[in-house]
């Protein structure tokens, strides 16, 4: 339904889609997450050239939008967009912010357009509301409006951009909810969401997106429970992340100490972790690593921070011979280091050293 080939787009010093490859076929529902700034959006209005694209091309099923000799108008109207700002008629009642483009743009009589309007708010749970104005209505309201309006030009593909980002939490489920209900009719739907267990539940597909490409993609369950990338899982989890290469024995340990205890202040974690964190960079990698490794080396540091759970894990790994520096290490760093950490465990497979280190908050 939906072929995208080497999408690109740019602005003054920023490209949030580099090179954007993809297939959707007929009756997918497909998520878009991923952290801000990293295209979600530019891709839909890409798709519907709401935005023109720099390079590559958008077929809508077979037809090049991109093209210049494309009818766009024709193919827009296979395409239904639900923005983040409603964007309703303030002037005009409910039914009639629906009936509007029906009777402009398809031709359809006002009778016709209004029986099928009442049906879609019945769809939407708010028929009730069919001669109230837009600023009579919660935010939650408005945006079911706002899909009814969508659907009245029977669309086959359905983009929504961040459905649910304006609106207080108290009123998301509401608007979710007839979504899920729209998933099952057989729509092609492209939804960018920060709702990852709406995501999970209602897709067919998710799209991770990082670095200005689909940067993972899958079955809600691998994406979700088996990432096969780290920026993924750091993201899935919602983890807070402080990541350092540490390249020889000189680098500037006392710098990263601060940085620790600037992450960590920033997190609000207790002084007793911040004092732990620092004790395993101490004791762990300046006294009982550093001199079992060559001059130059290759070891990634990197803290992560589960606020959900309260936890921070410490990951190092390293390239070489396997070498584990709690066989190694002095008696009294093995015991601090012991008595900072919640968990300790190495694993060495094919020349990588991989140490995994959990602290918790309640650790005495």
């Amino acid at each position: 339904m939906i072929t995208i080939r080497h999408l690109r787009k740019e602005y003054t010093g920023v490209t949030p889609l580099k090179d954007v490859n993809v297939e959707i076929n007929r009756g997918e529902v497909i998520s878009i997450i991923g952290p801000s700034g990293t295209g979600k959006s530019t891709l839909l209005r890409c798709i519907n050239l709401l935005e023109k694209p720099t390079a590559g091309e958008v077929l809508i099923d077979g037809e090049a939008i991109t093209s210049p000799k494309a009818n766009v108008p024709a193919l827009r109207r296979k395409m239904g967009m639900v923005f983040q700002s409603f964007n309703l008629f303030n002037h005009m009642t409910v039914i009639e912010n629906i009936m509007a483009a029906p009777v402009d743009l398809l031709k359809k009589s006002k009778k016709e357009a209004y029986e099928n309007g009442m049906e879609l708010l019945r769809l939407v749970g708010l028929a009730d509301k069919a001669d109230s104005l837009p600023e009579e209505l919660s935010g939650g309201q408005k945006q079911r409006v706002a899909i009814a309006r969508t659907l009245a030009m029977k669309p086959e593909i359905l983009l929504f951009d961040e459905p649910t980002s304006a609106l207080d939490p108290t009123m998301v489920g509401e608007v979710l909810s007839v979504i899920k209900n729209l998933a099952k009719r057989g729509l092609t739907m492209m939804i960018v969401t920060h709702e990852m267990r709406f995501a999970y539940e209602v897709s067919s597909r998710v799209f991770y997106m990082d670095e200005g490409v689909i940067y993972e993609e899958g079955s809600p369950e691998e994406v979700f429970h088996n990432p096969k990338k780290e920026k993924t899982r750091q993201f899935i989890n919602r983890l807070k992340v402080l990541e350092q290469q540490i390249k020889n024995k000189n680098f500037d340990f006392v710098a990263l100490s601060t940085q620790i205890e600037e992450f960590g202040r920033k997190n609000q974690f207790s002084q007793r972790m911040i004092i732990n964190l620092q004790l395993v960079l101490d004791e762990l990698v300046l006294q009982s690593l550093l001199p079992i490794l060559p001059e130059n080396f290759d070891m990634n540091f990197t803290i992560e921070y589960s606020e959900e759970k309260n936890f921070v894990q410490v990951r190092l790994s390293y390239d070489g011979d396997e070498k584990n520096p709690m066989k190694t290490c002095e008696e009294i760093s093995r015991k601090l280091i012991e008595k900072a950490v919640s968990d300790y465990n190495y694993k060495y497979t094919e020349g990588k050293n991989l140490i995994l280190m959990t602290i918790m908050d309640n650790k005495q």
